[in-house]
C-alpha cells in the first residue's frame, strides 16, 4: 500500500509539472505570434511579456522524443503482453455473464472474474497486486427482462495510474445469438484501427489497442475498431488464403458500437476525485454534424 502511494504521488507530481510547463509554452507562444505578426500582446501577458520574449531565444523547435503523462501510462505496451480482466455489475443477468465470457475470448490471455458482493475499490487492489492492466467491466439496464436486455455499459481502467474510459454500448450481437459458428482462435491478432485522426481519436485508439499483445505474423485473427461519427464499430474475423490473390474473411462475432462518453485521469474506484479529461455533454450535440474522434 505505502509503495502504491508513492508511485501515485509521483505519477500526479509528473503530471502536474507537465501541466505547468504546457501553460507557460502557451503563454510564450502568443508572445511569439504577436510579435511576428506585429499585433498587440494580449493584456493578461503583458506584465511578463519581456520575461517570456527573453526565454524564448533559449527555445528551440526540438521535442522529438519528449514524453508526457499519457506516455508514461502505457511505457510498457508493446513490451510485455497485457493482462486484462473482465468482471460484470452486480447480480448480472444471463446474457451479461454470457457477454462476459465471449469478451475473455476476444483478448488473449484475458481472465473472467464473478463480480459477487466485491466493491470497485477491492476489485481494483486485488488487481494491482496481481499485475493485471487493464480492468474491464461491462454492466447493463436493470428494470429490463434478462432476456432482452443487452449489455449497455462498457468501461476500460488502465492500472496501475489510469486513464479510465467509459462508452455506451449498443446494438449488440452475441455469438449466442448466431448458430453455427464454431470456436474462436485464441491466437494473438492483427489489428485495423479505422477513422481516429483527431487528438481524442489517438487517445481513444491507443486505450483500446493497448488491450491486444503484439501478433504474430500468420495470425489469421483480426479485429476492427472502425469509427464513423463518433461511433466505433467493434468487428471480429478470421480469414484463410483461398489461392495467391483472394482472401476469404468469415466473421466469428460479437458485434457491437462503442461510444466514448468519458475519460477520467485516474483508476475505477477514484472516480470521485479524479480529473475528467474529456467528457461529452448534451449541449455538444447541438452542432450540426459535429464529431470528436476524427479531424475530419
Amino acid at each position: 500500500m505505502r509503495r502504491e502511494a508513492r508511485l501515485r504521488r509521483e505519477y500526479l507530481y509528473r503530471k502536474a509539472r507537465e501541466e505547468a510547463q504546457r501553460a507557460a509554452y502557451e503563454r510564450k507562444e502568443k508572445v511569439r505570434r504577436a510579435l511576428e505578426e506585429n499585433r498587440l500582446i494580449p493584456t493578461e501577458l503583458r506584465r511578463e511579456a519581456l520575461a517570456l520574449h527573453g526565454s524564448l531565444e533559449f527555445d528551440d523547435a526540438g521535442g522529438e522524443g519528449v514524453t508526457n503523462h499519457v506516455d508514461d501510462e502505457y511505457r510498457w505496451a508493446g513490451v510485455e503482453d497485457p493482462k486484462v480482466m473482465i468482471t460484470t455489475s452486480r447480480d448480472p443477468s444471463s446474457r451479461l455473464k454470457m457477454f462476459a465470457k465471449e469478451l475473455k475470448l476476444v483478448f488473449p490471455g484475458a481472465q473472467r472474474m464473478n463480480r459477487g458482493r466485491h466493491e470497485v475499490g477491492a476489485l481494483v487492489r486485488a488487481c494491482k497486486a496481481n499485475g493485471v492492466t487493464d480492468l474491464i467491466v461491462i454492466h447493463e439496464h436493470r428494470g429490463t427482462p434478462a432476456y432482452l436486455a443487452p449489455p449497455v455499459g462498457f468501461i476500460v481502467s488502465h492500472l496501475p495510474f489510469g486513464p479510465t474510459a467509459y462508452f455506451t454500448l449498443c446494438n449488440v450481437l452475441m455469438r449466442h445469438d448466431i448458430p453455427d459458428l464454431g470456436t474462436v482462435s485464441e491466437a494473438k491478432p492483427h489489428l485495423i484501427i479505422h477513422g481516429f485522426s483527431s487528438r481524442l481519436g489517438k487517445r481513444v485508439s491507443d486505450i483500446l489497442r493497448y488491450l491486444f499483445p503484439v501478433p504474430k505474423e500468420d495470425s489469421h485473427r483480426v479485429i476492427t475498431f472502425a469509427n464513423q461519427n463518433d461511433y466505433i464499430s467493434f468487428r471480429h474475423h478470421v480469414y484463410r488464403k483461398t489461392n495467391h490473390r483472394n482472401v476469404e474473411l468469415t466473421e466469428v462475432g460479437p458485434r457491437f458500437e462503442l461510444k466514448l462518453y468519458m475519460i477520467r485521469l485516474g483508476t475505477l474506484e477514484q472516480e470521485a476525485t479524479a480529473d475528467v479529461e474529456w467528457r461529452w455533454h448534451p449541449y455538444t450535440n447541438t452542432a450540426h454534424k459535429r464529431v470528436f474522434l476524427s479531424a475530419e
